[in-house]
This record gives C-alpha cells, sequence and structure tokens, in this order.
C-alpha cells in the first residue's frame, strides 16, 4: 500500500534496443501518476469495506488472487517468462511474506478497529522505517543530518497523529500497531530484495507477477486455519475486494512500471506523499470518519520527514548517475526490485 517509497522501492526500467525509440503511452504520464494516486489512496476504503463482509485473511486472499491474475494476462500479453531457478522462487517466497501477505493481512486486521484515515497515515511512515533500517543494513545508505532530522521530525509527526500528549486517548492501540507493524514490513522487504534479487535477469514485471503468485499460496495455506467460509457472500464487500486486487494490487502494478519507465523512479515514486491524504479524504468523505485537527497537522509533518530521509545531495545523486550510466548500460541494478509496485495497500 504502500506503497511509500523506500530503498529500492521503484523497478528500474530496461533501455530499448539500439536504433529504436521507445513507444510513447496514448495518456500522458501526468494522469497515470493522478491515476495511481487516487487507486492507491482509495485502497484504504475499500480495505474497510470489504472487511465489513469477510474476515481480514480472506479480503488479503482476494485482493491478491485479483491482482495476481491481472498480471499473470500482462504476463501473457508480454510473453515474459517465470523465473526459472529455485534459488529465485525461493527469495521471491520470502519477499511475498514481507510485501504483501504479512502488511497487506496487518492492515486488514488492524481497519477493524481503526479508521482507514489512520490506516493510510501509518502507511506513510514506510520511508522512515526504511531510511532506518537501511543506515544498519545498506551499507551504501550513508547517515546525513538531512536524513536523520528527517527521521526524527517523522516520528514526531506520528506521535502528533496519534496524540501522545494526550496519551493516545481515543485510539485502538492493537490496531494502530498493526497498521505501524504493517508499513515496518514494507521497508523489511525492500531491503531482502534489494540483497538477494537485484541483476537477477528476469524482468520486474515477472518477478513482481510471481511474487503475487507466490503471496496468494501463502494465503490459500493460512486462510483456512483461521476463518471459515462466508455463510453468503454480500455484494459491495465482494466488489471491492476484487477493485482492491484488480486495481491496487494489478493495474496499479502495471501503472507504477510505466511511469518508472518514462520518467524515472524518483518522479514515479512522489506518488507515495499523495497516498495519505487521498485516503484521508475518501475515509471522511465517503466513510463519514471523524477527523481531529491533530491527524492531517500529523501528516504533514510524517510527509514532510519522509521526504527529507528519501532526499540526497546533488554530488552523491550525480556520482550514483554517472555509476549507473557507465556500469551498467542505463539499467540501475542495485535498485531493480519487485517491491515497490506491489508494496502498496
Amino acid at each position: 500500500m504502500n506503497a511509500a517509497a523506500g530503498p529500492g522501492s521503484a523497478p528500474a526500467s530496461t533501455p530499448p534496443p539500439p536504433g529504436t525509440s521507445p513507444r510513447r503511452p496514448s495518456v500522458d504520464w501526468r494522469i497515470r501518476f493522478a491515476a495511481l494516486s487516487l487507486i492507491w489512496g482509495f485502497s484504504f476504503l475499500l480495505i474497510k469495506v470489504g472487511t465489513d463482509g469477510f474476515a481480514p485473511f480472506q479480503v488479503t486472499f482476494g485482493r491478491l488472487l485479483s491482482g495476481t491474475a491481472v498480471l499473470a494476462v500482462a504476463m501473457a500479453v508480454r510473453r515474459e517468462r517465470l523465473p526459472r531457478t529455485a534459488a529465485t522462487w525461493g527469495h521471491l517466497f520470502v519477499a511475498a511474506f514481507f510485501l504483501n501477505a504479512l502488511p497487506f493481512s496487518l492492515f486488514a486486521y488492524a481497519e477493524l478497529t481503526i479508521p482507514s484515515t489512520l490506516a493510510g497515515i501509518c502507511n506513510a511512515t514506510s520511508p522512515l522505517w526504511g531510511m532506518a533500517l537501511s543506515l544498519v543494513a545498506l551499507s551504501e545508505d550513508r547517515p546525513t543530518r538531512r536524513r536523520v532530522a528527517g527521521l526524527g521530525l517523522g516520528f514526531i509527526g506520528v506521535l502528533t497523529v496519534l496524540g501522545a500528549w494526550q496519551g493516545f486517548s481515543g485510539l485502538d492501540l492493537t490496531g494502530t500497531v498493526l497498521a505501524l507493524l504493517a508499513s515496518l514490513s514494507y521497508p523489511v522487504g525492500w531491503i531482502y530484495v534489494r540483497r538477494t534479487l537485484a541483476g537477477k535477469g528476469s524482468s520486474t514485471l515477472s518477478l513482481t507477477g510471481s511474487q503475487l503468485f507466490l503471496g496468494t499460496v501463502q494465503l490459500a495455506l493460512v486462510m483456512p486455519m483461521f476463518t471459515d467460509v462466508p455463510a453468503h457472500v454480500p455484494l459491495l464487500p465482494t466488489l471491492a475486494v476484487i477493485a482492491l486486487g484488480a486495481l491496487g494490487t494489478g493495474l496499479a502494478v502495471l501503472l507504477q512500471y510505466g511511469l518508472v519507465e518514462e520518467v524515472g523512479p524518483t518522479t514515479a515514486q512522489m506518488v507515495t506523499y499523495f497516498i495519505p491524504v487521498i485516503a484521508t479524504a475518501a475515509g471522511v468523505t465517503l466513510l463519514g470518519e471523524r477527523l481531529n485537527w491533530n491527524t492531517p497537522v500529523g501528516a504533514l509533518v510524517v510527509l514532510a520527514g519522509a521526504a527529507l530521509t528519501q532526499s540526497r545531495s546533488r554530488g552523491s545523486a550525480g556520482a550514483s548517475r554517472r555509476i549507473v550510466g557507465a556500469g551498467t548500460a542505463g539499467r540501475d541494478t542495485s535498485r531493480r526490485t519487485t517491491a515497490g509496485p506491489v508494496s502498496r495497500s
């Protein structure tokens, strides 16, 4: 749901063969960017509606199944090949757990007791968790004053959202902790993917589709142990779950995949900062959720902190681009992952 943009969260693009020019999409990238923001922003509302009729694990399973179906069609149209090595499938299994099965389920359980607006704001903390973890786990991510300040500012924003000065009164502690753990799960998965799947040869679409398939398998195994077959299938929650998967997990992947190819990962990741705004507007206007002053104020502080944690100095950014251009024929293999597109709620 993510998707929040953490370390290596966006797939790298593959340049066209020499002598050819990339096909320009018929729809302007700004329109697709806006559509992606809306889809991911409304995902939290769809989770809330889905849990009105189904158990959280059932919502997650339906979501992953629908998303996998969309990507399977896309892979068939583009004639993408599945990963061939057992090691790659093993790494994708772990990635599917941390980037899909676990966070999607945690958000669904969280929204049983917290509003979708709060879940969307908790999702925006993923870059903060990501920076904190990457400083420990990724040697190329060095702390700077700006990034450390962003981390501190972001968590001040979290405390503001939660109303720490009034003892977190009025909040369901369990649901809030589950949403924050879901947001933490994403960067754990991103770091794992960067360490194990970067530059593996398979396309980003192939890795992403395979990852979603494995997440669906995981939920298919777990769901019968904790849920019963629904006595009836309510229409609105069913449509919400299908839309959550087909749009928020399937189509959204393809949209971001195209955006990264056209405008680059930095611009594509800016969608992160629109998600909590849209999630809050949707929850308040369509679900009638209550909004206290500290929620939007804290959310803005969180986003400001997240933006600082993702910033790079001009010198290091320029050096990174030169290394990528010279050494990998235009592909940033260190950031070629499946994490970004499928980690959003």
